[in-house]
């Protein structure tokens, strides 16, 4: 009979260690594929909010972070990730979210700043990005009245003033109370093609009710007039049926933009409920067009199909924060954010089923799958989709003289990258990419000023500036 040996301490030791699937990964990397998609590669924000600010919607002690981390809050669209962390790997990210926001306060100042002097050099021209507004409240949408005034959108539910320059130091009186939570607020505002004549400015908002001592909240359009600073002859141009709001804070889309034959378009987002993009009953994960004061088109592509939202043009849409028309060819752009990874840019058609979330670039924040499938037949699949994602928001076409090499390119704001791009499209396709500047805060929308000149608007800081042409 053989007798067995004893173990020595190394095969002790060595059976102790856990398989190294089953390892702690560094902190790093835990935040960098769980987080960064939505909170900034360096916790400055992103699709998310700011973890630098010290402002927690949820409570900032260490007991209240680690039990976001680990159970989410589904009202603003944060999955939990405590079935793919353990408590040690929990605690080891609430110590470094910790780490990013003492930094932060650190070297507060020395964070870059748009610098008037600098010369920002591309592949066709150089410019200069200079400060236009200050003293501003998460800016989200701009335009200019024809006198030259500029309004901006505060996402807080401010309309603010800018003439000649300067700010006006009181918000517009009269405009709604707005939901304010997460992703929700006051977002864009756009003039009526005959504003000359009839005045009409028109805001799209996160309409707040409550229902059973709940808030819920779906996008609204209105239209009013300004006068003497105030915001007046309200009329709503959209709404959705009160039974079809939704609590949570995430998804409202919106843009507002008017085709050359006078048809407003906007898109909805799904508000968290990605089945909801496919519903025809319901308004969000849509994109919708209406006339000016509201009417059906005769020829929106859903009125016959019985209980189907009228307004509607297109379906299968997540959250687009971009819309643009190409004032050379007519056809509609959209940039829609997709979860983590998948952000899209769409060619805006009528009638077409755009695939969310049937097929998607991107997976689940938690890093979980949400399908295999990046395209399926009869389903519209994206011109091009960025991934990782970009955090894409707001677009424009460049028309103006003082960088004739980009005449008729798309500009491309990111607000977790940080940047503003330019894209170019030739035969509905895109050719071509380049990054003009990053790295000066989370870049919202951008616009093209009456000067001709390309305007953006930033998120911490809070400013809109403008690029300049150098020599």
């Amino acid at each position: 009979m053989r007798l067995l040996r004893p173990l020595s301490l190394t095969v002790i030791t060595l059976m102790l260690i856990p398989p190294l699937a089953a390892q702690i990964r560094d902190v790093r990397t835990i935040y960098r594929e769980l987080c960064a998609s939505c909170h900034g590669q360096r916790g400055e924000g992103g699709t998310a909010p700011s973890m630098l600010n010290g402002q927690w919607r949820h409570g900032g002690d260490d007991e209240s972070l680690a039990r976001s981390i680990r159970v989410g809050t589904a009202e603003n669209g944060m999955p939990g990730f405590g079935e793919s962390l353990n408590e040690e790997a929990i605690r080891s990210l609430v110590v470094y979210l910790r780490e990013l926001e003492s930094d932060y306060r650190r070297h507060r100042e020395v964070l870059p700043l748009p610098d008037p002097k600098k010369v920002h050099r591309t592949e066709h021209h150089t410019f200069r990005l200079e400060t236009v507004v200050e003293d501003l409240t998460t800016p989200w949408g701009m335009t200019w009245l024809p006198d030259g005034r500029m309004l901006i959108t505060e996402k807080p539910g401010q309309l603010r003033l800018v003439e000649n320059g300067r700010l006006h130091p009181r918000p517009i009186r009269g405009t709604p109370t707005v939901f304010t939570r997460g992703q929700g607020g006051l977002l864009d505002v756009a003039l009526h093609p005959d504003y000359a004549n009839n005045g009409w400015i028109y805001l799209a908002f996160s309409d707040l009710r409550r229902v059973g001592g709940n808030d819920v909240s779906l996008t609204k359009i209105i239209r009013g007039r300004l006068r003497d600073h105030a915001f007046v002859d309200q009329e709503t141009i959209w709404q959705a049926d009160p039974a079809a709001y939704l609590g949570g804070g995430v998804h409202w889309g919106t843009r507002l933009v008017f085709d050359d034959q006078g048809y407003l378009h906007f898109p909805h987002g799904e508000r968290g409920r990605m089945q909801l993009a496919q519903d025809h009953t319901h308004p969000a994960g849509k994109h919708h067009r209406i006339h000016d004061d509201g009417r059906i088109p005769a020829d929106n592509p859903f009125l016959d199909t019985p209980g189907a939202v009228p307004s509607i043009w297109t379906y299968g849409n997540r959250n687009p924060q971009g819309l643009a028309i190409d004032p050379a060819t007519g056809l509609l752009w959209s940039a829609e954010h997709g979860p983590r990874g998948g952000d899209e840019l769409n060619l805006i058609q009528r009638g077409l089923n755009y695939g969310w979330p049937l097929v998607t670039h991107g997976m689940n924040y938690n890093g979980t799958p949400l399908t295999a499938e990046t395209r399926r037949e009869g389903l519209e699949s994206p011109v091009i989709h960025w991934t990782p994602s970009i955090a894409v928001c707001g677009i424009a076409f460049y028309t103006g003289e003082d960088f004739p090499a980009w005449r008729g390119d798309l500009l491309v704001t990111a607000l977790a990258q940080q940047h503003l791009r330019r894209v170019v499209i030739e035969d509905g396709q895109v050719t071509h990419q380049e990054i003009l500047f990053e790295d000066y805060g989370r870049v919202r929308h951008v616009a093209i000023g009456p000067d001709g000149l390309i305007y953006v608007a930033l998120n911490g800081p809070d400013l809109i500036m403008r690029l300049v042409p150098a020599p």
